[in-house]
């Protein structure tokens, strides 16, 4: 069984302020791994768990085709505005709704660790590539590297216990030193690029960031398990450390990806 109801609706609790505020915060990430995948003219792109469609609307501006699946309809919705005539579905990571070897290239930002089984996620996505597709797999570089580490540490105690015998699934589950390499290799793709990218999250002000921080699903979570005033006040006393003078916000963060090629 997959975890798409539960996660859609977490992630799409504030589809408006997640598209609007936090979406683009990671958009230094989503235009390296398209550049080094080479997306362009022609390329048929299929984004796995594609929220609100930044990365889809990237790449359909290099001329690809583009398609979209997603946990939460709220988040589609939006994306359905974006990209008028793009295929744009919910679903589960586990089971894509795609024929064998349908597209070219695949990415995953940020999504694979939330997925029941995040491996057989992945080799869902090798399915659905042709011969010599390319996917790119992307998550959050070590805990050390960003300062979103603070943020999410304070609101760390407020969050659920998680459920007996559930697999990790946290935003550094796939972090750790060679773990994205491992975990393409094992999915039986040939890992052929890998880099860090820099993606600071900058908000005009402490209230924006507060906006954008709170429409991430764990955030929701949190928030669902200890109150919205006790993670309210979590992240706020969090994010003081790294207001400036002139009241804007900016959390300095380092994300990895891996390009993996179907063999």
């Amino acid at each position: 069984m997959g975890t798409s109801l539960v996660n859609g609706e977490l992630w799409g609790a504030r589809a408006a302020a997640w598209s609007q505020v936090q979406e683009g915060q990671v958009l230094p990430l989503y235009e390296a791994a398209l550049t080094a995948m080479h997306v362009g003219t022609g390329t048929a792109l299929l984004d796995v768990g594609c929220g609100a469609g930044l990365a889809l609307l990237l790449a359909r501006r290099r001329g690809a085709t583009v398609t979209g699946l997603d946990a939460s309809e709220a988040l589609i919705a939006v994306a359905r505005t974006r990209l008028p005539g793009a295929d744009l579905r919910t679903g589960e990571l586990e089971d894509l709704p795609y024929p064998d070897e349908y597209f070219d290239a695949a990415t995953a930002f940020n999504s694979l660790q939330y997925a029941a089984d995040p491996l057989r996620a992945l080799t869902e996505v090798a399915r659905v590539l042709r011969a010599g597709g390319l996917v790119a797999v992307a998550t959050w570089g070590r805990p050390e590297a960003s300062q979103m580490t603070d943020v999410l540490g304070a609101v760390g105690p407020l969050m659920p216990p998680p459920s007996p015998g559930a697999a990790h699934a946290g935003p550094f589950a796939l972090s750790a030193p060679g773990r994205l390499e491992s975990f393409v290799e094992a999915a039986r793709m040939t890992v052929v690029h890998s880099a860090e990218v820099s993606a600071p999250m900058r908000y005009p002000d402490l209230d924006t960031a507060l906006r954008g921080q709170a429409s991430a699903g764990v955030i929701v979570l949190a928030e669902r398990h200890s109150g919205h005033d006790a993670v309210t006040e979590a992240l706020r006393t969090s994010l003081a450390a790294f207001t400036s003078s002139d009241g804007s916000v900016r959390l300095d963060n380092t994300f990895r990806f891996v390009v993996g090629q179907v063999r």
